[in-house]
């Protein structure tokens, strides 16, 4: 395509390229509440996951033992939708009741803890589709997710729209800010009065959320109460996506990654840095809704990410991209080295090590996308 050196008048925007690859920094997405409802299902990564496709490391009799309690788990969710001021609520807004038996005694969750890369959302993606109700009366999504269903419904409405689903799957249950604990442990304490069964994942058991972040004992005691609904289930292990895998690929050349980028249909191409400039004007729950079509994330100039509010937006893009399975080709410096050794060791240091994780998995995949012979 030949392209006139001449300046296009100043009331007059340029001609696009069409054969120009998207920009994530010319993305703004509004997502409506109702999207936020809909979409509160495994992500993409896991539409196809059961608990037979999980592998259990033949070293860590945890990772069995936890498939197990987790079938029974399921298996005892096929009942009347049970709740303990004796009604069942269905219907989007929670309209429409029918008398059923009262809720259970004992915990109403179980709570699969370990580190990153054991297979804790597998395996709790493997319980929201071994759970014997239909789609509309279960519902899944990570912390941050459930916390922006909050922002966006309102916390009675939120409440009235959960309380009829048999279950409420949370993935990555890390409680960054002591208004979001005291928000979420209400919430789910209304939704265990209302019958609803409780799965999450986390990092961190129950009682040690927090440490290392805040020492107000307002925030343990916050902690402490909502830790008595679930069932602790420790899961042992590496992380399996480094488990007999090769290190992470190569760096490509600036020049590389943007040719695949134009040869590469629906990938996007973004300079590293202008990217995490434009995170910071996209609330996080659009970060879903903001790689909506991509086939491939293409990044230049990757450098060290210059602060903790920035970091943490990374962390949560890269959650969206891993769910997605959206491979990520980048030059610069290798992911293992985005995040300082400062960050590494302090209180959000598993959730840079689950995205360093993450983002070494998506380069692996996206170095089928150079063409053979110029990889390095």
């Amino acid at each position: 395509m030949t392209v006139s050196s001449t300046p296009a008048p100043a009331d007059r925007p340029p001609i696009a390229d069409p054969a120009a690859p998207l920009s994530l920094c010319a993305r703004e997405p509004h997502v409506p509440a109702e999207r936020l409802v809909a979409e509160m299902v495994p992500p993409p990564r896991f539409d196809a996951v059961r608990f037979g496709t999980y592998i259990p490391d033949p070293n860590q009799p945890s990772q069995t033992e936890a498939v197990g309690v987790l079938e029974s788990f399921a298996a005892g969710l096929g009942g009347a939708h049970a709740s303990g001021k004796g009604t069942v609520r269905r219907g989007f807004l929670g309209f429409g009741r029918a008398k059923a038996p009262k809720a259970p005694a004992g915990p109403r969750g179980v709570y699969l803890d370990g580190g990153y890369g054991v297979g804790k959302t597998h395996l709790l993606a493997s319980l929201w589709h071994a759970t014997p109700a239909e789609p509309a009366l279960k519902a899944f999504g990570t912390f941050v997710e459930l916390t922006n269903l909050v922002g966006a419904l309102g916390f009675q409405q939120t409440v009235r729209t959960l309380s009829g689903h048999r279950l409420l799957c949370i993935d990555e249950f890390e409680l960054d800010d002591p208004g979001d604990t005291v928000l979420v442990s209400t919430l789910l304490g209304k939704l265990v009065e209302a019958g609803v069964a409780l799965a999450a994942t986390s990092n961190t058991l129950p009682g040690k959320l927090g440490e290392g972040r805040f020492a107000a004992a307002d925030f343990l005691r916050e902690i402490q109460g909502l830790s008595a609904h679930f069932r602790t289930l420790r899961i042992d292990g590496e992380d399996y996506r480094h488990r007999g895998l090769p290190e992470a690929p190569a760096l490509f050349s600036d020049e590389q990654v943007t040719k695949t980028a134009h040869a590469t249909e629906g990938a996007s191409l973004d300079d590293f840095p202008r990217l995490l400039d434009h995170l910071a004007r996209v609330h996080p729950s659009r970060y879903g809704a903001l790689t909506d079509g991509l086939k491939a994330v293409c990044l230049t100039g990757v450098r060290p990410v210059p602060d903790q509010s920035t970091a943490l937006r990374l962390v949560v893009l890269a959650d969206r991209l891993y769910d997605r399975e959206v491979p990520v080709l980048a030059s610069g410096l290798p992911f293992d080295r985005l995040f300082s050794e400062e960050m590494l060791e302090g209180g959000y240091r598993k959730k840079y090590f689950r995205a360093i994780s993450r983002l070494t998995a998506l380069a692996r995949d996206a170095k089928r996308l150079v063409t053979p012979g110029e990889a390095p």
